[in-house]
Order: C-alpha cells, then sequence, then structure tokens
C-alpha cells in the first residue's frame, strides 16, 4: 500500500520557505504535500499557493491568522524571519503541530529553553533546521571522530569563510545586518549551525567560552568621497568596488542573491528593486550593526580545545577544518567535499570524497526534511537527530560567545546555562 504523503503548513513563504520546503515538495510529492501557507507578501502568497495548488480559504496575510484556525495539517515549517521564531513556534506545538522551525530557535537563551520545554510539554516534535548535521561530509567526519580514528582528540580549528558578495547581500544590506532588527548577533545567526556542528562532532559538553571581534570594514568611515547612498546613483568608483549591487545583482545569469531581491526576475524588476529596496544601499551607508570578524574559543570536558573563526572578507563561501588527535589529524575542505586524514605513525594520508548529495546546503537540505517528515509519520520525537533538546547548547554557546565579546570576559558555560534555565522556569 502506497504511503500518503505527510500534509503541511508553511510559515513564510520566502527563500527557505518557498525554495526549500516548496522545492522539496514539488520534488517529492509522494512525500510532502503542503496544504496552507502564510505569508504577509501577497505576490509571494498568490506564487506559492498556485505552485501547491492551495485554496484561498488557506492561505493567510500573517501567521497569527493561521494559527488561529483548527490546526490545518500535523506538520509545519516555520520558516517566518528570526525574530518570530519563538511568537510563533509556541502557538503552533500548543495547537499541536509537530515543528521544523529554521534556525535559530529563538533570538533569546531564555526562550530557546522555553520553546523546547514546550514541545515537551505537549509532546509534540521540535526540529531545528540544522541542515550540516544531515550532510554526507560532517556525518564522515562525526563518524571517524566517534570511532577514534584520530586517537584522543585533543584540538579542533573550524573556520567559516562567508564570502564577500554573502556578506554583503545578507549581513550588511540583508534581513541580518542590523542586531537590533534582526534580533540576534552574527554569530547566532549566521554561525549556531557552525557551533552546533562542532558541538555533535567532539559529543562532550562545553566548559568555558571567550570570544573576540567586531565591524572593521562595513562602516561610515570607509565610505570612499562621493559615493551616493545607493549604487544606482552615479557612484563615482562603482567600477572598482567589488561590492557595487549593479555587479551582484544585475548579471545577464543571474545567481541565487539576485533571485531574492526580486519576484520578477527581469533585468528591469531587478533594476528597480535596486533603486527603492535595501539592496541597492551603498554598503558603507546600509546602517548594519554586526560584525565582520569574530574568533570563539571553546574549552570542552576533558580539556579540548577548539577554535572557531567566522569571517566576512573571503574570495570562497565554505567552511574549513582541522581536527588533531593524539594518532592522526584531520584536514577537510567543505567545499571542495575532501577530508584527509594524516596517521602519524605510517606517516600516511587518507584521502575521503564523501558521498555526493543533491540539495540545497550539501544535500542537508532533503535529507534534513525527510527526516523530519519520517519522524511526524511515527509520530516519533526520538528520530530527531538535531531535535530541540539536542539544539539547545549551541544556541547558548551563540549567546554565551556574544556576552564574552561585548563584556571583555571568560564565560562559564555551565553555569551561564543553570542561570538561563532558572529564568526560563521564572518567566513560565
Amino acid at each position: 500500500m502506497a504511503i500518503k504523503p505527510v500534509e503541511a503548513a508553511v510559515l513564510g513563504a520566502g527563500g527557505r520557505g518557498r525554495q526549500t520546503v516548496g522545492g522539496y515538495a514539488r520534488q517529492h510529492p509522494h512525500n510532502l504535500k503542503i496544504v496552507a501557507v502564510a505569508e504577509p507578501d501577497p505576490e509571494r502568497r498568490k506564487c506559492f499557493a498556485e505552485e501547491h495548488q492551495i485554496p484561498p480559504n488557506r492561505c493567510f496575510a500573517s501567521w497569527e491568522d493561521l494559527l488561529a484556525q483548527p490546526q490545518l495539517a500535523p506538520a509545519l515549517f516555520n520558516t517566518t524571519m528570526d525574530q518570530m521564531h519563538f511568537a510563533s513556534t509556541m502557538p503552533a506545538l500548543a495547537r499541536g503541530y509537530h515543528v521544523l522551525v529554521e534556525k535559530p530557535l529563538t533570538t533569546d537563551p531564555v526562550e530557546c529553553v522555553q520553546v523546547v520545554d514546550a514541545a515537551q510539554t505537549h509532546k509534540r516534535i521540535l526540529q531545528c533546521g540544522y541542515t550540516l548535521r544531515y550532510t554526507p561530509f560532517f556525518r564522515t567526519i562525526k563518524d571517524l571522530v566517534a570511532k577514534g580514528a584520530l586517537g584522543d582528540l585533543v584540538t579542533v580549528q573550524h573556520v567559516e569563510h562567508v564570502a564577500y558578495w554573502h556578506m554583503a547581500h545578507s549581513f550588511v544590506r540583508g534581513n541580518w545586518g542590523n542586531s537590533q532588527l534582526c534580533g540576534s548577533p552574527m554569530i547566532l545567526s549566521k554561525c549556531c549551525h557552525d557551533l552546533d556542528i562542532l558541538r555533535w562532532i567532539v559529543g562532550r559538553k562545553p566548559v568555558r567560552v571567550a570570544s573576540f571581534g567586531g565591524l572593521t570594514h562595513f562602516t561610515l568611515a570607509r565610505k570612499p568621497a562621493g559615493a551616493p547612498s545607493r549604487c544606482t546613483d552615479g557612484c563615482p568608483v562603482e567600477h572598482e568596488c567589488p561590492y557595487s549591487a549593479l555587479k551582484l545583482y544585475l548579471k545577464a545569469n543571474p545567481t541565487w542573491i539576485a533571485n531574492t531581491i526580486s519576484l520578477d526576475p527581469s533585468y528591469e524588476a531587478r533594476r528597480k528593486a535596486l533603486e527603492v529596496g535595501p539592496y541597492g544601499k551603498c554598503v558603507y551607508q546600509a546602517g548594519n550593526d554586526v560584525v565582520d570578524h569574530q574568533v570563539i574559543i571553546l574549552e570542552f570536558e576533558g580539556n579540548l580545545t577548539v577554535m572557531f573563526t567566522m569571517q566576512g572578507h573571503s574570495h570562497d563561501n565554505v567552511r574549513t577544518m582541522r581536527y588533531s588527535g593524539t594518532d592522526a589529524t584531520i584536514r577537510a575542505h567543505a567545499g571542495l567535499n575532501q577530508i584527509d586524514v594524516h596517521y602519524y605513525n605510517s606517516g600516511t594520508t587518507n584521502q575521503i570524497t564523501p558521498g555526493s548529495a543533491e540539495g540545497g546546503h550539501g544535500g542537508g537540505d532533503p535529507e534534513m526534511i525527510r527526516e523530519f517528515l519520517e519522524a511526524v509519520r511515527r509520530d516519533d520525537p526520538s528520530a530527531i537527530t538535531a531535535s530541540g533538546p539536542e539544539s539547545v547548547d549551541s544556541h547558548l554557546l551563540a549567546f554565551a560567545a556574544e556576552k564574552a565579546r561585548q563584556e571583555n570576559t571568560v564565560v562559564d558555560f555551565a553555569q551561564y546555562k543553570a542561570d538561563i534555565e532558572k529564568q526560563a522556569r521564572i518567566r513560565q
């Protein structure tokens, strides 16, 4: 007997909602059927509804309107903006939905604990959108460390190189450029992925956290002489500026960042979006405040040290890492899908190329959705790799790192976590 697709509602029909979740539903109609959507932009809402044949009475202008209805499906994908995650996930869980929420779970440490507690209270599945856990690349590193291929793990270096164009698009001009508006620091909105991967692979509890970093380049002080507030207004250095909006968004063959600024991919529509929207702003006058480089120094149980670096001045958009143990070292490059294991005793190197997987984030996106749907089908929260409880520490590590950076201090993680959990109990 054929298995029926899991029915689901979607909150937010932007990039992740339309392209990732919606794309999965179009490619795997036997596994997922989207039956309701909430999206404030009428054009996006209309396009999404047409793509999934959603009737008008199941299309809503806000997540509040959708969740005011009786439960419309067993599952719900929450791809709203970061600062909306907590307010929309809590009533969704209470209404009876199993929820996959895009990372981060929330933009407040106390709310992270509260939303996980709520999922357990309502006996609902809560999955965080930590797609990297589902990639063959990171699963291979996890397996190597877990089976002792390196001997005793001693130290780790992990770098997220954010390409200059991605930094400008998402974290200067875009939705995550201003911490007051998006509700979260760069180290949470961009890098909770990485902190989760580190915590997951090493398999140990964090002990202490320190951090340094700041906003160096994308500031008003760096504005070229005579540069207007918009790239479309005749900038005198446009031809030599790598961040020129005309260069990044008006190419003949648009990239994914160009496709996010306008539903209409035509040159004219993209040009208009630059003239009136945030993506046409000069990167030195965009009103952003998040860091463009940051390092986090972590100590885990067993005297394991970890150095994590995020920097937004890279030629490439990639993660690189080095895991060093008493018997061997892993050097890995996610962009090349290459993992080299260097063995000390034999002097040999084993080069591993993990199996390829189709889909965004190195194949992690579709595998994450598939796991969520299977867990919903079985009504089994234990089947989730990146469950809510599993995700708490990585979120709190990001908040602790930002506290350490801002206050120039070293944070005792166990004490920090205990304080947050105490506050969560007080708020309830």
